[in-house]
């Protein structure tokens, strides 16, 4: 039985040409790298624990930082009064503040630089009518649910600023999803107005295509309980590999009811499934490299496997060292990255496999 491979993103007879479709892959692009560079300030801004410095949500005045001593002072005391502020940074001086205060202003500035990268460039590109009528649609849902990312983000923070010194590991694992979802699908459609000419997929690249959707979809429940590994703190506890202080199945794994809960709500029952749903997902991504070879996908497809294959090493070597340095900044900043970076070669692998073909460049090509 054959199965047919997604058509959804396929534009219809009537599309802007090769040139429009290439420059809106090119500013896609750039908003993908924008989104990436996000994602990795806001793991600093989470490992340093800068992302609760700020108080209030302020998002059209709030793009210019304290600008007198006066103002400064006055931030701090505003701070000094959330439980961060009383409970963990008590007599904290301006410049100490300033240290993690720059981090989350940055962090919310780049996020508004994002949202004017994006609706800025898009109306231009809806005024001059290089927009193609199945991209339309699609653009618009981007830009509302980018500013769902900024109402979450501050949700988010907003559960930190009540009785606990820290946000729900909850909503920060739907701030990073969001983030990370927003950054997949931009980047899915830049690849393929990029490369609107690609050849038409083999079998054995549908295949693969497949294989790669559910790796991609086994990525974001892993990034999920990573989500509840940061914002549990639980990469500082049980840092051995590959064992969890010496122990396969750590003491107190199980100690909440029902057992399930454990897995999403302690340090010890988070990391453990972390773990283990990273190293299925290694396999995986192993495993598609090898199918990819066993099925005659084309070479175009082949390369990309081999570029996930690496990603997965790369980032399981990553996973552990943060493990064995107990979340180190530098190296578990770069994880998160490296997360990110596997799906980038998943989502590759996805277009190849799946390519957007431009209707005005004529039939696709088969060699």
């Amino acid at each position: 039985m054959s199965v047919a491979f997604p058509t959804a993103d396929r534009p219809p007879a009537a599309v802007t040409g090769r040139s429009d479709a290439r420059a809106i892959g090119r500013w896609l692009a750039v908003v993908a790298a924008m989104i990436f560079a996000m994602i990795v300030l806001g793991a600093l801004t989470r490992l340093t624990e800068s992302g609760l410095s700020m108080v209030e949500w302020k998002p059209v005045t709030g793009w210019l930082p304290p600008l007198s001593d006066a103002a400064w002072q006055a931030e701090l005391a505003k701070y000094a009064q959330s439980p961060q502020g009383r409970l963990v940074n008590q007599g904290m001086t301006v410049a100490q503040f300033k240290e993690i205060f720059w981090l989350e202003y940055l962090h919310r500035l780049w996020g508004r630089l994002i949202g004017l990268a994006f609706a800025l460039p898009m109306l231009w590109f809806f005024i001059r009518g290089r927009v193609p009528r199945w991209l339309k649609p699609r653009l618009v849902v981007l830009l509302l649910l980018g500013g769902l990312q900024g109402a979450v983000g501050w949700i988010m923070v907003a559960s930190g600023l009540q009785d606990a010194p820290s946000v729900s590991h909850y909503r920060l694992a739907l701030h990073l999803v969001l983030a990370i979802s927003l950054y997949a699908y931009i980047l899915w459609l830049a690849f393929g107005l990029l490369r609107p000419e690609a050849p038409s997929p083999l079998a054995g690249d549908r295949r693969v295509g497949r294989a790669a959707a559910a790796a991609v979809g086994f990525l974001f429940v892993v990034l999920t309980f990573g989500a509840f590994v940061a914002g549990l703190r639980a990469g500082q506890v049980h840092t051995t590999f590959p064992t969890m202080s010496g122990y396969w199945i750590p003491p107190g794994l199980l100690e909440l009811e029902p057992a399930w809960l454990n897995f999403v709500a302690t340090q010890t029952g988070t990391q453990f499934a972390h773990r283990w749903l990273a190293k299925i997902l290694v396999v995986l991504c192993l495993a598609l490299w090898v199918r990819a070879r066993r099925v005659d996908a084309t070479a175009p497809v082949r390369r990309a496997t081999t570029m996930v294959a690496l990603m997965a090493l790369i980032q399981l070597g990553l996973g552990i060292g943060t493990i064995l340095t107990g979340a180190e900044l530098a190296i578990a900043t770069v994880h998160q990255a490296g997360a990110v970076l596997l799906l980038s070669t998943l989502i590759l692998t996805l277009r190849r496999a799946w390519p957007l073909q431009d209707a005005l460049a004529g039939p696709a090509r088969t060699g």
